[in-house]
């Protein structure tokens, strides 16, 4: 059983690392899943950036606002998790970037 198990395991990181191999050598195409190898998307909607941060942090998003900054947009997201602690963070829509 575990012989199964590493084979799967060794598949799907080779089949992560040919995808990130086509995908470097194709032109720039949408994509409908990604391998956890593959880089994080850029121009994130307020909608994508809630959902990110709530997955990281595990705590729930009570109040979202978009800023700019520099002629940047940033979305400030105040998050409550389940021991009632409250914080904010800011996410960088062009990059990603959590602070």
């Amino acid at each position: 059983m575990r012989l199964q198990r590493a084979s799967f395991a060794t598949a799907a990181v080779a089949g992560c690392a040919a995808s990130a191999l086509l995908a470097a050598a194709a032109p720039a195409a949408p994509r409908r899943g990604a391998c956890a190898a593959a880089p994080a998307v850029a121009n994130l909607s307020m909608d994508q950036a809630v959902k990110m941060v709530e997955r990281r942090f595990h705590a729930r998003v009570v109040k979202a606002e978009t800023q700019r900054d520099n002629g940047r947009t940033v979305y400030e997201l105040r998050l409550l998790n389940d021991a009632g602690r409250v914080w904010t963070v800011h996410v960088d829509a062009a990059s990603g970037n959590v602070q």
